[in-house]
């Protein structure tokens, strides 16, 4: 029997709101979608309040994960502890609210996703996560297993995949906005991506107007940052997994333009 996931790329500001808002409801129905992941991290353009978060999940979401900005809203502390379908990074400091992996029930069982953050030019995670995914996936009660690696380095994400695969489910990265075009099943039967994108501004760069980001590289002065105009974007991949199993049978780009006539 065939379990399909959507997994959903960053969202960012007010557009990537907007896209989950008006096109994932309707999205989820088309792939015929079982479960569906989306990062958040990035819906407050730095960060996500719990309103997004309440948004995202209306929207049907199953589950929301987070990345290097969990903690830039305070508010969303006691909302992660309450909250168990949000997800921060797992190799976080120990005493870092919230939690980094979580099982839940599906219609074939239960499925477990975990949630982790590259050590690459990151300055985060403490813990290395490629020992705790080794320990993580022996924890996990189902052969269901989604890990998403929110990294810098498109060697670590690759090695990830790599080390787990045939171990669980799939696989992929979040954090650089760009969406690779490597989504693929693994020798052993783990999808896998390097990049799922983003899921915003579709002129933009990573979600931000262009000369914000020029500026910063040029050297001028800095200002802050705000979220391009223009039409919007939802990038992210679908994979077909076997629910007795555990494997992925296919994965599969999913790329929604405002601008295109079949949104």
């Amino acid at each position: 029997m065939d379990f399909k996931v959507l997994a959903v790329g960053d969202v960012v500001g007010g557009p990537g709101m907007e896209m989950i808002r008006r096109h994932l409801p309707r999205l989820r129905r088309q792939l015929e979608a079982d479960f569906v992941v989306i990062n958040g991290e990035n819906a407050n353009v730095v960060g996500m309040t719990p309103q997004q978060g309440e948004e995202i999940l209306s929207a049907g979401a199953d589950v929301i994960t987070m990345g290097n900005h969990t903690y830039r809203h305070r508010e969303l502390v006691p909302y992660l502890e309450e909250c168990p379908q949000i997800l921060r990074p797992a190799n976080l400091a120990p005493q870092s609210p919230g939690r980094g992996w979580a099982e839940f029930d599906t219609p074939v069982g239960k499925l477990a996703v975990i949630d982790l953050i590259g050590r690459c030019n990151m300055d985060y995670g403490p813990d290395n996560p490629f020992l705790l995914a080794e320990k993580l996936v022996k924890k996990c009660s189902t052969r269901l297993i989604l890990v998403e690696l929110h990294a810098e380095a498109t060697s670590e994400k690759l090695a990830m995949g790599y080390m787990l695969d045939g171990q669980v489910s799939a696989v992929w990265g979040t954090h650089t906005h760009v969406p690779t075009a490597d989504a693929q099943v693994l020798p052993q039967g783990t999808g896998y991506v390097t990049d799922l994108g983003m899921t915003g501004p579709a002129i933009s760069v990573l979600g931000i107007r262009p000369e914000l980001s020029i500026a910063r590289f040029r050297g001028d002065l800095p200002d802050r940052y705000r979220w391009a105009a223009g039409p919007a974007k939802l990038e992210g991949v679908l994979f077909t997994l076997d629910a007795e199993t555990g494997r992925c049978r296919k994965a599969e780009r999913v790329d929604l333009r405002e601008d295109d006539p079949r949104g």
